[in-house]
């Protein structure tokens, strides 16, 4: 990756954890984003913009939505669906609580959209979350913003022709995380669980940890094959074998900074010696530049360290 996108990357993934919303839009340019329909299968797209994918199925009933970005591209995402049906958005289903996710959910919801997530999406939302990572703090979400449809375990759509079965996972970017299934398409959007072709971040504030993300991709691993498409949270779409590589990447770099945190090294310590400087060249130039992802590793470390941060 070019080094002024990989800046250009960095400092939109910081841009998402400012101090409020009102900053974030002050800061990012939302004249200047499109919103592109990539398709995924028949009747399912991948919509890129700003901030996560966002996963579209239209049809006969209507437009299902997963994710909706930020408030002020609503009308930019709105109009992308409308080159693809003329049908009006019946849900948006929220992968998680993050703003970069959930930032239109109040605009999708006055345009008649029933906004669906696991339920602790609504309890994050509530209230006002400090992330350490970036040293900012992200304010409580208003009531219209918040959906109005919750579950535990999973909750299934019969719709457009296909069974989507949303289900929650344990603890793995956050504690709210939805993936979701088109069973019949064999098309699966991962959420933030899945950064394809780069290092992710997981929130701690809110329960996240690499051995979370790690025994959530495995989880969704279970559900492919080598025909299914996977729309990540972040990153170009994706099939079995990019999530597999994601996968073996996790493990090792959980390996390579776990043998350093056993051996009594500081955070800092950690970070200069670099170790997942192998993998850095493939990994390490999406949102988090490696020393700060070991960070953030460590952090997780050392938070869970009964065992469940690593």
């Amino acid at each position: 990756m070019r080094p002024d996108k990989k800046i250009q990357f960095q400092l939109f993934y910081i841009m998402l954890f400012a101090v409020s919303t009102g900053t974030v839009f002050a800061q990012q340019n939302f004249d200047d984003v499109e919103i592109q329909a990539i398709p995924v299968a028949d009747g399912i797209y991948m919509l890129t913009g700003s901030g996560g994918n966002l996963g579209l199925s239209v049809g006969d009933e209507g437009a299902f939505l997963i994710d909706d970005q930020f408030a002020p591209l609503t009308e930019k995402i709105l109009l992308a669906i409308k080159e693809q049906t003329d049908h009006q958005v019946q849900f948006v289903v929220n992968t998680h609580w993050h703003g970069d996710h959930t930032g239109g959910n109040e605009s999708m919801g006055e345009a008649g959209a029933i906004i669906v997530a696991h339920e602790n999406v609504r309890k994050q939302m509530t209230v006002d979350h400090f992330l350490a990572a970036f040293n900012s703090t992200t304010p409580a979400s208003p009531e219209s913003a918040l959906p109005v449809v919750t579950f535990t375990e999973s909750v299934t759509f019969h719709w457009n022709g296909d069974e989507i079965r949303v289900f929650h996972v344990d603890p793995a970017h956050t504690d709210g995380d939805s993936v979701i299934h088109f069973k019949r398409s064999n098309v699966i959007h991962a959420g933030d669980v899945f950064f394809n072709g780069m290092y992710p971040f997981f929130d701690t504030s809110t329960g996240g940890s690499l051995g979370g993300m790690m025994a959530a991709t495995a989880r969704i691993l279970e559900h492919t094959n080598d025909e299914t498409k996977i729309i990540p949270g972040h990153g170009a779409l994706a099939g079995r074998m990019e999530l597999e590589q994601y996968y073996e990447m996790l493990v090792t770099a959980r390996d390579l900074i776990k043998e350093h945190v056993d051996a009594g090294k500081s955070r800092d310590e950690v970070i200069a010696a670099k170790p997942t400087e192998t993998l850095d060249a493939t990994w390490g130039g999406g949102f988090l530049p490696p020393d700060m992802w070991v960070g953030i590793v460590y952090d997780g470390m050392q938070l869970f360290s009964t065992g469940v941060g690593e």
